[in-house]
């Protein structure tokens, strides 16, 4: 019965149905973009030497040798409101954002190529105790993004049913969620680590597949808001800044009244901004109220909304045949691509409702599953 629903709801949204106020149909991408594969080496017309993008971002990297280290994902707390504001969010390419219960949200933040170095102040470049984190414990989704990007896990411990269940490559940094490792990681032993776990690994080879452009696609409708509506205790404000071409992050206090506050990072000080929303639709599983598993390997044509240039565009993301990073095609199957930079992934369930509340807002409204 899941399945047959599962097929009609997906169904549906191909139609454009799966809007609780339907928008007009958008084709995503077309001929006039010029899609550029990440890993793909360039040369710059003022010299011959080649440049190496990272296959995460689009972007080039200073130290090539970075990109052959596996990729770390770090579990980071969002709740309490206390954890606030987290520590190098913007020094990662991809954060996954996800449901773990009782209206809470967590991050899975991936750290990969230039992240060693950071983009910290000359203070804080000279300061060998910089963190990353703070660090929470392991969820089941976890193993899904750990295996789509052949990285390894950076975590406070892990409740038992969860821990059988993820790779035994996987690092627990600190098993006490109390123990002083939970504050986060510094940036050189975050590098030793993911050195550590360079052997069997080809990174660079087994993160291809995303494709990014500078151009903007065709026929998106304009988006300079989203609303995500986890909980009444917990919601998120995306709003389009046209000077630096990003989104940047609002958050409630968990206290009701709905009021946003500006999201920032601790590291640097600067707001939290990305340069694609990307809101993911899933399938969410629910075990226990604090224990939901969402499922992320062998997807083939799930929906998806891609926000970025100040633009929705809906989409269908796929990760298998074979497993590769998240992709995303426009709805007739054009590869969609992702503007050059960090993207942030909201991951809703199914038949988490979209709609357009008023002109270039939009709102998703995600009802825990049980």
């Amino acid at each position: 019965m899941k399945k047959r629903l599962l097929l009609a709801s997906l169904v549906a949204f191909l139609l454009g149905a799966s809007f609780a106020s339907p928008p007009a149909q958008v084709s995503g991408n077309s001929g006039n973009t010029t899609p550029v594969l990440a890993a793909t080496p360039t040369t710059s017309p003022a010299s011959s030497q080649q440049t190496q993008l990272n296959p995460l971002t689009g972007l080039p990297v200073e130290d090539a040798s970075l990109l052959e280290l596996p990729p770390a994902l770090i579990s980071v707390s969002n709740f309490p409101v206390s954890a606030r504001p987290q520590s190098g969010l913007s020094t990662s390419p991809i954060v996954f954002e996800m449901y773990i219960g009782e209206g809470m949200t967590r991050f899975l933040a991936m750290f990969y190529g230039d992240y060693a170095k950071g983009q910290k102040t000359a203070a804080q470049q000279a300061a060998e105790d910089a963190k990353i984190g703070p660090i929470r414990s392991g969820r089941l989704a976890y193993e899904d993004v750990r295996t789509l990007y052949n990285g390894f896990l950076v975590m406070g411990g892990a409740y038992s049913k969860v821990a059988q269940q993820l790779n035994q490559t996987t690092n627990i940094y600190g098993s006490d969620p109390n123990d002083i490792n939970s504050a986060g990681i510094t940036l050189a032993n975050l590098q030793a680590l993911a050195e550590s776990q360079k052997t069997g690994h080809q990174a660079l080879e087994a993160l291809q597949g995303m494709q990014f452009s500078e151009a903007i696609p065709a026929d998106g409708e304009a988006a300079s808001r989203l609303w995500m509506f986890y909980n009444y205790y917990n919601q998120v404000e995306w709003n389009y800044d046209a000077p630096s071409g990003a989104y940047l992050r609002s958050q409630d206090r968990s206290d009701g009244t709905g009021k946003f506050y500006p999201a920032s990072d601790q590291l640097t000080g600067e707001p939290l901004a990305f340069n694609n929303v990307v809101v993911l639709f899933a399938n969410h599983n629910f075990i226990a109220p604090t224990l939901i598993d969402i499922e992320l390997l062998y997807v083939k044509d799930y929906p998806a909304l891609l926000f970025r240039d100040g633009k929705v565009y809906q989409a269908k993301w796929s990760t298998r045949a074979p497993i590769k990073p998240i992709q995303l095609t426009d709805l007739e199957g054009n590869p969609l691509t992702y503007k050059p930079g960090n993207t942030w992934f909201e991951i809703v369930d199914h038949f988490t409702p979209v709609k357009q509340i008023e002109p270039g807002v939009w709102k998703a409204r995600f009802y825990a599953p049980k």
